[in-house]
């Protein structure tokens, strides 16, 4: 039986990138297990044929690569014959998928562009990031690539059937919020989002059995196979300072990462380059800090202050679980809380807010998380994160709370000289205005964009006077 497909944010780009009459060689990059091999799989739908190579599988491929001199044309030729299958331009859809078992395989994809462009050619793999740097050098200009994330909201609630639901969400704003009946509906999907996470095979378990303890199951086979892949990262790097490094991420989420929590007495300089290898693996996603006077944030990005978010909110409470032995009370608190308590009291909130914030942006370019911290001795002042909207400064705030729970927006707001910004919380659709009387009476505009409808910020921020 044929498994479900569930649509993708990335399926409309990679389409497009299908249709183009010219076209370069692609390259989807991401975590193990997010959907890369899925989805390309989907987008071979629209061909008239498709050939597959697996190179962890397939091994007896890897040979027609490793050659002295490359001629795409010769290889494909010889693919044809190896796969019994025709391989025709602009009929067929060639996929490369663990491409990182044969470097060759990545070299080749420089001449595929030169030599074949009339030929689909997409290349996957998950440990990509660490072939790619023992390269010597890349084909800048002849490749494109696309980075791939686990589900969204948006694509956990088109899973569970929930479209119409998400067309009247994404008819909602701060002039017409939603029906109270259509809102707590969401508050429910989110909180069962928190948990089951956006895994595809997890979201496909809880579609199937709506059965947290069989995504749990789910959950922990895939943090196994991470740290199974961990001697794999290079030989100068210790699996188990790997393990630790993941772990503490998940128990230090979403604050300022201390590496002297990492269990095992490893220098500093150590934990960051493990940190590092599982940044480029995509298991987690640094968050760093910014003085944030302008653009580009990344100008004035500090790398000594970093919090770190774990690619799923599903696999953080799993790996919480198997580090600390109990993640009753937080699984209790997601549950039951009150909105209040859910966004301010525990991590999962801010997390969440900022894997949706990257996973809806274009997947064409590496993007980065920013966040802004006062840092004075005993200043507690933080702003979530720091985002850009026509060329100025955009601060994101989790809160569930107004004006009190708000001070240091206020002061980043001041300091910066800002009018806008976003507070991302677990209320209905909302605006108000705060009269700032620190700041000469300035008045500051907030837009409330739901943690459950962070897809829809763009359409928010145009509702402001910029």
């Amino acid at each position: 039986m044929q498994k479900m497909y569930y649509p993708r944010f990335i399926d409309s780009y990679l389409s497009e990138w299908a249709s183009r009459k010219t076209h370069k060689p692609l390259l989807l990059r991401g975590a193990r297990q997010v959907g890369k091999s899925t989805a390309v799989h989907h987008l071979a739908e629209g061909f008239e044929s498709f050939v597959e190579i697996n190179f962890e599988k397939q091994t007896s491929y890897k040979p027609l690569f490793q050659v002295k001199d490359i001629d795409v044309k010769k290889i494909v030729s010889q693919i044809a014959v190896m796969a019994g299958k025709r391989v025709e331009l602009g009929k067929t859809l060639l996929f490369l998928d663990e491409v990182q078992a044969c470097p060759e395989a990545i070299m080749s994809l420089w001449f595929f562009k030169e030599d074949l462009p009339e030929l689909h050619v997409v290349a996957a793999g998950s440990l990509l990031e660490f072939a790619l740097e023992d390269l010597p050098s890349f084909g800048v200009g002849r490749i494109h690539s696309m980075f791939m994330y686990p589900m969204t909201f948006d694509e956990f609630l088109i899973a569970n059937g929930e479209q119409l639901l998400m067309e009247a969400r994404n008819n909602a704003s701060s002039f017409q919020p939603l029906p109270q009946p259509l809102y707590e509906k969401l508050l429910g999907l989110v909180r069962t989002f928190m948990l089951v996470g956006g895994m595809p095979e997890a979201v496909a378990k809880w579609v199937e059995t709506h059965d947290y303890l069989a995504c749990q199951e789910v959950q922990d086979d895939i943090v196994v196979t991470y740290e199974d892949d961990f001697p794999k990262y290079g030989k100068k790097i210790d699996p188990i300072l790997l393990r630790n490094s993941m772990r503490s991420a998940a128990v230090q989420a979403t604050k300022k990462f201390v590496y002297s929590a990492v269990e095992g007495n490893y220098k500093a300089s150590e934990v960051r380059k493990a940190l590092a290898m599982l940044a480029k693996a995509g298991i987690i996603i640094p968050v760093t800090h910014t003085d944030a006077n302008g653009l580009p944030l990344g100008s004035e990005a500090d790398l000594s202050y970093q919090k770190m978010l774990f690619l799923d909110t599903g696999l953080t409470l799993r790996l919480l679980n198997m580090t600390t032995g109990d993640i009753s009370e937080l699984t209790e608190q997601i549950l039951t809380s009150n909105v209040t308590d859910l966004v301010n009291k525990g991590p999962m909130a801010e997390m969440l807010a900022g894997l949706e914030l990257l996973h809806y942006r274009t997947p064409n370019i590496r993007h980065e998380l920013y966040y802004w911290q006062r840092r004075a001795k005993n200043a507690k002042a933080e702003v979530d994160y720091v985002s850009s909207y026509r060329q100025t400064v955009l601060p994101i705030e989790v809160k569930a709370e107004k004006q009190g729970g708000m001070k240091s927006l206020w002061m980043f707001m001041r300091e910066k000289k800002l009018t806008n910004a976003i507070r991302s919380s677990l209320e209905n659709f909302g605006a108000f205005d705060y009269e700032d009387p620190k700041g000469n009476g300035a008045i500051r505009h907030v837009q409330i964009c739901p943690l459950y409808a962070l897809s829809q910020m763009d359409s928010i921020l145009k509702s402001f006077d910029w």
